[in-house]
């Protein structure tokens, strides 16, 4: 429990250099690649028995306020759609990266806008995989999209139509997994596809309310009831958590309940200072849709995106 509170201090620490701040030397519209703050994953997978080698994975960021100029001040403004391995040592924190993409914004880029597109690609791609010391994939998205943009298949039942949210008695805000009860399938094994919005946490550092749809795929003998699983999801909302993190809880804490032969965790949260964060965890990678990691596609938002 005391590495906990250090871990959970160390992370606060880290992120306070720009979240919960007003004004100062953050907000520049010049290209600086030193407001990048990175935090480690392992400050929090610690608490949870987790290596990070136990899924697959990625954090996909869509950056909606991005832009920069070209060198005849012509501005080009977009989509950037930023693809972050989950094995990788750190993760970027959120308002960091909010200010320096806006540091962008009156920086010349190339001559042309298909330069400048380009060029915020190449230079975004450099500096977070210098900073995370790992492999990232970016696109810039600056004209209507060629290709629908994709979304999980309709396969996943809204938890609110399998079961009468109005008859649960809803007691625990504080992640708690003892929520969870178990239904045993009838053939002795069975999927579940089942997807909520009633996801909510806070930002560790602000307190300030995260809202989120969240998605699960699990096969396995052994499987969550509906309502269980409703009353678990909202027991997050008092949670003060990263997005990556409560994703990372959720497949940990279900993992650990049921010991499902396979299992797909995803988080799809509503944006922030221009940004919504999609991360995705599961325990084979055939399990994570190919429009969360190929660039030719972007994520279609829930209502709430």
């Amino acid at each position: 429990m005391e590495e906990n509170v250090k871990n959970y201090e160390a992370v606060k620490e880290i992120a306070s250099k720009h979240l919960g701040k007003v004004g100062g030397d953050g907000y520049s519209d010049q290209y600086n690649p030193k407001l990048l703050v990175k935090i480690p994953r392992v400050l929090n997978r610690e608490g949870y028995g987790l290596t990070g080698k136990e899924f697959k994975g990625v954090d996909v960021w869509n950056a909606y306020e991005v832009s920069a100029i070209t060198t005849k001040g012509q501005p080009v403004a977009g989509l950037l759609k930023i693809v972050c391995p989950s094995n990788s040592e750190f993760h970027v924190e959120s308002k960091s990266i909010k200010l320096y993409l806006n540091s962008l914004n009156m920086t010349k880029i190339g001559s042309t806008a298909a330069d400048c597109i380009s060029g915020v690609e190449a230079r975004v791609k450099r500096d977070l995989d210098e900073l995370l010391d790992t492999d990232t994939t970016v696109s810039f998205y600056a004209s209507d999209f060629e290709t629908e943009p994709l979304s999980f298949s309709n396969d996943y039942e809204e938890i609110g139509d399998i079961v009468n949210l109005d008859e649960i008695d809803f007691t625990a805000f504080k992640s708690d997994s003892s929520q969870l009860t178990e239904v045993e399938s009838a053939n002795g094994e069975d999927i579940i596809r089942l997807r909520s919005n009633l996801l909510r946490s806070n930002c560790r550092v602000t307190n300030q309310p995260d809202w989120g749809d969240v998605f699960i795929f699990m096969k396995g003998k052994r499987l969550p009831t509906a309502d269980s699983l409703a009353k678990y999801i909202v027991s997050h909302r008092t949670v003060s958590h990263f997005h990556e993190e409560i994703c990372e809880m959720i497949f940990a804490h279900l993992t650990e309940r049921f010991e499902p032969e396979q299992l797909m965790v995803s988080c799809l949260y509503t944006r922030r200072g221009g940004i919504d964060i999609n991360p995705i965890r599961a325990t084979h990678q055939y399990l994570i849709p190919e429009f969360f990691t190929n660039p030719e596609y972007t994520i279609r938002k829930t209502l709430r995106q």
